[in-house]
């Protein structure tokens, strides 16, 4: 009956794969995608063939992507608009590393905003205006780059947007969508809005001469499920279309759901593949819970102390160094605890960790990099990457062993996880400025956690945790070394 049921399970997976394929596929029928270069700034072109609507471009949020862009880039081109989304300096296939100083507006804020001045040159038609659409950092960019006279600029959709340069006349037009659940960012909104009506309510257009401007809310979303929202994806093309005097419609399907359902699926098809693995090892013995305390509590307390002291500041990926270390130092002392316990990590399996990688890295990295966020590295990173692996490496391996490959108890599993959470909290606090961005690995790590780690106690089941310690220590550097911006040494 079991094997029944895991047979059943494995097809409704592979289903849900192949169905969110032909949807997220189907989204792209009739589009030509074309990939450019405006200088060294990787460009992509979304529009149907032989296309003459009015150019669109589109920006980016810190540490996203031109792929995180592309449901509203497959929205307006299929409404006969002209894209172009790009990736800013430092992120996704963008090989120049931002520089600058990010804490004054003369600094990277300038660099950003003369790159995005030089991308609109690039592919604006003589005389005519460009619209422009960004997500969170790329707002505050978009706006300063309207602002300058080198370009005409406008109108402007801003997601999840903020900004200390709008004033009560520039940008001229310009709708700022924020997520439902982003109480400030909505109140930055009307708070552009009411410079113009200081009566306006969120939904409401507002002019003043050839001032346009309106403030409105995406159902159900935040920061980053905003860039799915059918609602907001509505509101930016007839923002467009407003702006530019067109009617075009278009269908807006459920990108997010479909991404999901397809990242889903290949999660869940992890699980009979891992049991085709040739078996290796068992799993090894349960800790107590005064062991799993001393694991979790003092690697967790010590690396923040040691390495904020020691942080050598040599990669340039922001805050990859100081991550690198602090992994290092709470996985290395991890094992020395375990192995004072008397954990040995035990064989490892050459093909349960390739397994893995080629999974979670082929599969699943090259289905996101497609159709969520970029996930393939530009040469440049391959390095940083393989540095990352010295703290990783130890930091899973440490893990794996302590949960038993994620067998354990789940509360010894959480409290590993809120530990090392705390752990990285202390190390802002000892260092805010210098160490302010490793907030934004929380997200990541929530998501390594649920996505690979599932992966790797399924490996682990059938191959023993040294096993899955080592693939999910591989795993993790890739993904850090991809998704955090690269700075050149003086930024």
């Amino acid at each position: 009956m079991r094997a029944l049921s895991d047979r059943l399970g494995a097809c409704l997976a592979l289903v849900l794969v192949l169905v969110s394929l032909w949807q997220l596929q189907g989204m792209r029928q009739g589009i030509a995608i074309e990939h450019l270069r405006v200088g060294q700034t990787p460009v992509t072109r979304y529009a149907v063939l032989e296309s003459d609507g009015p150019v669109i471009v589109i920006a980016h949020g810190f540490a996203g992507s031109t792929q995180m862009m592309q449901a509203y880039a497959l929205t307006l081109a299929r409404a006969d608009y002209r894209v172009y989304a790009f990736d800013f300096l430092g992120h996704g296939r963008n090989p120049v590393p931002m520089s600058g100083d990010v804490t004054v507006i003369d600094g990277t804020t300038r660099l950003l905003v003369d790159q995005t001045l030089e991308v609109v040159a690039a592919v604006a038609d003589p005389g005519a205006s460009v619209g422009m659409l960004g997500h969170s950092m790329a707002t505050d960019v978009l706006i300063r780059a309207a602002q300058d006279r080198r370009a005409d600029i406008g109108p402007l959709v801003l997601l999840s947007a903020f900004s200390g340069a709008v004033t009560d006349r520039e940008p001229a037009d310009m709708n700022l969508i924020a997520g439902q659940w982003e109480g400030r960012l909505r109140a930055f909104g009307l708070e552009a809005v009411r410079m113009i009506d200081p009566a306006a309510a969120e939904g409401d257009l507002v002019r003043s001469g050839d001032v346009v401007r309106k403030a409105e809310f995406a159902p159900l979303t935040e920061h980053v499920s905003i860039l799915h929202s059918r609602a907001a994806q509505q509101s930016t093309l007839a923002w467009f279309n407003r702006a530019f005097g067109r009617d075009g419609e278009t269908d807006i399907p459920a990108s997010g759901w479909w991404l999901l359902g397809l990242l889903a699926g290949i999660v869940a098809l992890a699980r009979p593949l891992a049991r085709v693995l040739p078996r290796s090892v068992g799993v090894t013995e349960q800790l107590s819970a005064r062991q799993i305390w001393a694991v979790a509590i003092g690697p967790a307390l010590a690396a923040p102390l040691l390495a904020t002291w020691l942080n050598p500041n040599l990669l340039p990926v922001l805050v990859a160094d100081y991550l690198a270390l602090h992994l290092f130092i709470q996985g290395v002392l991890g094992l020395a605890v375990l192995w004072g316990m008397g954990v040995r990590p035990g064989a490892i399996s050459a093909a349960g960790v390739l397994a893995l990688l080629v999974w979670g890295l082929g599969a699943f990295g090259l289905a996101l990099d497609r159709y969520g966020a970029n996930f393939i590295p530009i040469p440049e990173r391959l390095w940083v990457i393989a540095a990352l692996c010295i703290g990783t490496l130890p930091f899973m391996l440490a893990d794996a062993l302590a949960t038993r490959g994620g067998q354990a108890p789940i509360w010894q599993r959480w409290l590993l996880r809120i530990c090392f959470f705390a752990s990285l909290a202390l190390a802002v606090t000892l260092d805010f400025e210098g160490l302010f961005f490793l907030i934004l690995i929380a997200p990541v790590m929530v998501l390594f956690y649920v996505v690979f780690g599932l992966m790797g106690r399924w490996v682990a089941l059938r191959c023993g945790p040294a096993t899955s310690g080592v693939g999910l220590g591989l795993i993790l550097a890739w993904a850090l070394g991809v998704s955090f911006p690269f700075l050149s040494a003086a930024g």
